[in-house]
Order: structure tokens, then sequence, then C-alpha cells
């Protein structure tokens, strides 16, 4: 019987980082195919991933890693037949929905796997970010996790790790939230949080209460044109029920994220979105939700966009050899929307201009830029929502 653990998180909050620990740490001796399923057509790991199918490359612990791009279902038989392993790792795309990965797996209906473990790791200084933007993507990820790691406990403050942990425990109230920084945690500790049975029931009982409410939903909606779920995208007259594009960067981050456009004079970097917001402490984006509206920030009972509908990528192969103040420069500048859109995450591994080849990571208000190994070619990626691909194709100059 093969086990099925997996790990979900928002771009960027550390998912990899867990399951490295963990391959390291907790799953000596055992037979390990890790599955990762890409948002976007560029890989930075793997390169282009055009074909539907499996992409198989051998990781130094010598577990093996798949990239998906095909059909999840079909992909996930022919990695059982293959190669039998004791544990499947699932490391979904970071847009992706947590419970849409669980039911992918429940609808495979093979006796040969156990659904054994859902985590999502969520970033503690983005939570409250990432709930008001994107709430029906990252509540997901965090109502159907039976663990919760909080990333970065240990560089926000204990105030904003507290309200995050609130704001997460409202939202599960039965996972178990590990709030030690995992590389302190002992691999058997770390495995025991992971697999809590109790949790995992609760989700799949979650599930099953989930799938009866769709059900019902779906009747009501076909005996009863006027049920008032057509989710309001004619706020014109309705005032009581205005959204707004909360595009909220948390206003208490070092690196206040507040995209101001005069930089001459802001010596401390923080970029104050004049959106004319005035006083307006959230930073709201006042966003016209109209028919077409798929932003996925509506806090509505009945979620059914999917991750290609909010979100988007771009992505290329280049041969330019970049500088690396200068890039970190540019990355630094994907915090202005006006500009490039919401841009939640960029990486790549590109050449530097000095001979040593580059490797970066952007979320919002931080970005990490270093020297690491050669790539066969430079590769970078950039996904968010509303993205303006031609300015950031100017701007990478790629």
């Amino acid at each position: 019987m093969t086990k099925i653990d997996i790990f979900s998180g928002f771009l960027g909050a550390g998912k990899t980082t867990l399951i490295k620990k963990l391959i390291r740490d907790s799953y000596q001796n055992e037979k390990l195919v890790l599955i990762e399923n890409e948002f976007g057509e560029i890989g930075i790991d793997g390169g282009f991933l055009k074909d539907a199918g499996i992409e198989i490359t051998e990781m130094n612990s010598g577990c093996i890693c798949c990239s998906l791009v095909g059909d999840f279902g079909e992909a996930l038989k022919k990695v059982l037949a293959e190669f039998h392993p004791d544990r499947i790792l699932i490391e979904p795309s970071g847009v992706g929905k947590l419970s849409d990965v669980i039911r992918a797996v429940q609808n495979i209906g093979s006796e040969e796997i156990v659904l054994n473990a859902f985590t999502t790791v969520v970033d503690a200084g983005k939570c409250k970010m990432y709930m008001k933007n994107f709430g029906e993507f990252f509540n997901d990820q965090v109502e159907h996790a039976g663990t919760i790691i909080m990333s970065h406990a240990d560089v926000v403050s204990d105030e904003k790790l507290a309200a995050a942990v609130e704001m997460v425990r409202e939202k599960n109230p039965g996972a178990v939230i590990v709030t030690t920084p995992i590389e302190q945690l002992d691999g058997a500790t770390l495995l025991e949080a992971v697999e809590r049975k109790d949790t995992l029931d609760a989700v799949l009982s979650l599930l099953v209460e989930e799938n009866e409410h769709e059900h019902h939903h779906h009747h009501d909606h076909d005996e009863d044109e006027e049920h008032e779920h057509h989710h309001h995208h004619d706020h014109d007259e309705d005032e009581e029920h205005e959204h707004h594009y909360h595009h909220d960067h948390d206003e208490d981050e070092e690196h206040e994220q507040h995209h101001h456009h005069d930089h001459d004079e802001d010596e401390e970097h923080e970029h104050h979105h004049h959106h004319d917001h005035d006083e307006d402490e959230e930073h709201e984006h006042h966003h016209d939700h109209g028919e077409g509206c798929t932003c996925g920030c509506h806090d509505h009972d009945h979620h059914h966009h999917h991750a290609d509908e909010v979100f988007t990528s771009w992505g290329v192969e280049t041969t330019r050899k970049f500088n690396k103040d200068a890039l970190t420069a540019l990355l630094e500048e994907l915090c202005d929307e006006s500009r490039f859109g919401y841009v939640l995450r960029a990486k790549g591994i590109v050449a530097g201009d000095d001979g040593t080849w580059i490797h970066f990571d952007y979320i919002p208000g931080e970005a990490d830029v270093r020297t690491g190994s050669a790539g066969v070619i430079g590769r970078l990626c950039v996904i968010g929502s509303e993205l303006k691909e031609d300015a950031i194709a100017e701007a990478f100059k790629a």
C-alpha cells in the first residue's frame, strides 16, 4: 500500500524546504516519489514542460521527482505501476486548491494507495495579505489541511505570528499548527505532527460534506432560476454587497510594500500605494467586479474558480547575461502593480555578467538573489494575477 502525502502552500511559502527536511530526516529507507504539479509552462528546475505526461529526474537523495502537466490521475497511475513506491509526495502548484488535489487522488479509486497526510505551509508574514487578496485559494489550502506549518515564524514579531495563527485557527479549528521552525524539530517529531490521523479524518469528513452541499447547490440552481447565487456580479446597485480588490500589503511589514511611484526622496523604500486612497489604511484596490470578474477575492459560500481563471504565468528561456545588482533592483520594482500587475512569485536561474550563475526568488516584499550552479540555459518565470506581460518582458529584456 502506497501512502499519499500532499504538501500545499501558497507561492513561496516554503513547501520545498519542508519536503527536503522530511526526505532527509523522516523518510529514511523508504522508496519515495515526489510529484510536482507546476503552474505555467516554464519549470525552472525541469526546463520546458510542454508535453502532457511525466518528466523524471533523480534527486540527490535518491527520491524520484516527477513534474506533471498532463492528466493528474493517469500520471499517478503510471507512477504507481512503474515505481511501486512506499510513499508518494505530492507538491501541487502554490496557486492550486488543496481540496481539488485530494479529490483528484480519491477519484483514481485505486486500492493500492491510502491518503496519509495533508500539510499546508503558511508564510506567517504574508498570511493576512494572501487571505484578503486570494482567499478562495489560500483559505482552501488552510481549511483542508490536517497540519499547518507556519513558516518564517522566527522572523516576524510575536504579535504578527499570534495574529496569523489566530486567522488560520479560525479557518481550521482542528488542525495541528506548528510554529517552531522546522529546522529545530527532529524528523520523528515533525513526522508525527504531519501524520496525525484524527485531523486527516476530519478533513475527509469535511470533503464529504462539501461534495453533498455542492450536489444540493447544483440541483437548487436547476429548479430555481431566481435563486440568488449568481455571486452578485452586478455590484452597481448593490452597495451593501460591495467588494474591493484587496491587494493588501500588510501595513506592518518591515519592508512596507505600498507601491509608491516617487522613489527619489523615499530612502526607506516604503512604496505607498498612492492610487487616490489618501488616508485609506488598508490600501484597498477598488476593482470593478463586472460579469467577467474572476479575481477570487469574493467571500461567497460557493467558489468555483480554477487557478488559470485567476492567475497567469509568464516565462521564458534566455541567453541574456544579468548583472546581479541590477537584477536585485528589478525584482524590488515588481511590487509596482500599475506597471506589472500583481506579481506573487518570480524565480529563475540565469547567467551572470561576471561568469557566475544567478539563482533568484521573489515574493511580495522579499527578493532573494544568490549565486548557484549553472543551468543548461537561462530560465525565469513570473506568476501573478492580471500580469502585464509586455512590461515584464521589457523589464527582463527577454
